[in-house]
């Protein structure tokens, strides 16, 4: 089976899309391959953020990645602390990239504009410990959204050349973008991506979310201007929640479309609010019996499984960059 690796960043509660967007996808593609799906904490440390709260989050972060259906009998759950290789490799990965190829990356350079002289050295190196996440693993197949492209063609460049210098040593994975839902936008402003930090709460849906929050951030959401409720990429706030509705309960663009005929938008918000509750409400009580012990098992074994694949790649690599030390290892 081909391998797939990718993750969530804990900087906030996890929200509907992230699940339309990635774990879906997740939860089908892991019976096609041998799937890596990991919880990217140390890349939540590139800003300040509470200790008490990452540890929290990514618990909770964890939990809903079982409760949508990611099976560890199938697939490796872990968190990226507990393989400390992830930081190994991501310094011999530094000693390979060029300044002015991180200096290229759009999300540095958006942070970069608005307070550069507070920005970390991590916010910098971000998109190389990326690649190391993904290139530890021999990775074939990323399922990544539209806006991480540029860091996986980074990873890429970094295999390529890594490779091309030291020997043929990481395999040179392919992006994964399906085709419908891989971005969905936020409610109050459907030019953004639907965001954990979106600056009004109301734009995000999240996946904990109890049935008055959902129908209240649905209520409020933006529509466009006109009455026909269609698929129309001049009109993105329609769109978007047509694009929800569509993928929340499985239905064809047009036979989303004959369903909403005739209708207004108070009933497209009603409807979509009630199949979003719907929706939620098993995901949550299964998120919520999870217990503490189940937990910790399942991710102790997810990442004693990760860390032999990663122990390997690593002591390859520095074997490769003559650092692997007297015994060899």
């Amino acid at each position: 089976m081909k391998r797939i690796f990718s993750g969530v960043k804990p900087t906030g509660p996890l929200h509907l899309g992230n699940y339309l967007g990635a774990l879906r996808n997740w939860v089908e593609l892991q019976r096609e391959y041998e799937s890596f799906f990991c919880i990217v904490n140390l890349h939540a440390i590139t800003i300040p953020v509470d200790p008490t709260y990452l540890a929290e989050l990514t618990k909770e972060i964890a939990r809903l990645y079982l409760a949508v259906g990611i099976d560890p009998a199938v697939s490796t759950i872990f968190i990226q602390s507990d393989a400390p290789e992830h930081a190994e490799l991501a310094w011999i990965l530094n000693c390979s990239t060029r300044m002015s190829e991180l200096e290229r990356m759009t999300q540095f350079k958006d942070q970069a504009r608005k307070q550069r002289e507070s920005l970390g050295a991590g916010l910098f190196e971000y998109p190389v410990l990326m690649a190391a996440d993904i290139l530890l693993y021999q990775t074939e197949l990323v399922p990544v959204g539209e806006d991480q492209k540029q860091h996986l063609e980074l990873t890429r460049d970094l295999a390529i050349r890594f490779n091309r210098d030291y020997g043929e040593t990481f395999r040179v994975p392919e992006p994964y973008i399906p085709q419908v839902g891989a971005r969905i936008m936020s409610l109050s402003d459907p030019t953004k991506k639907m965001s954990k930090s979106d600056d009004d709460p109301n734009g995000c849906v999240m996946l904990l979310d109890d049935s008055a929050a959902v129908s209240r951030k649905f209520k409020r959401a933006v529509t466009d201007s006109g009455t026909d409720i269609r698929f129309d990429e001049s009109r993105p706030a329609i769109t978007n929640l047509l694009t929800i509705y569509q993928l929340l309960t499985g239905k064809t663009a047009p036979e989303v479309e004959d369903h909403f005929g005739g209708k207004g938008y108070a009933q497209l918000k009603n409807d979509l609010a009630e199949q979003t509750i719907e929706f939620l409400r098993p995901l949550q009580e299964r998120a919520h019996a999870i217990s503490d012990a189940d937990l910790q098992q399942i991710l102790g074994q997810g990442a004693e499984r990760a860390r032999k694949i990663a122990r390997t790649t690593l002591q390859d690599v520095m074997k490769r960059r003559g650092i692997a030390g007297a015994t060899g290892k």
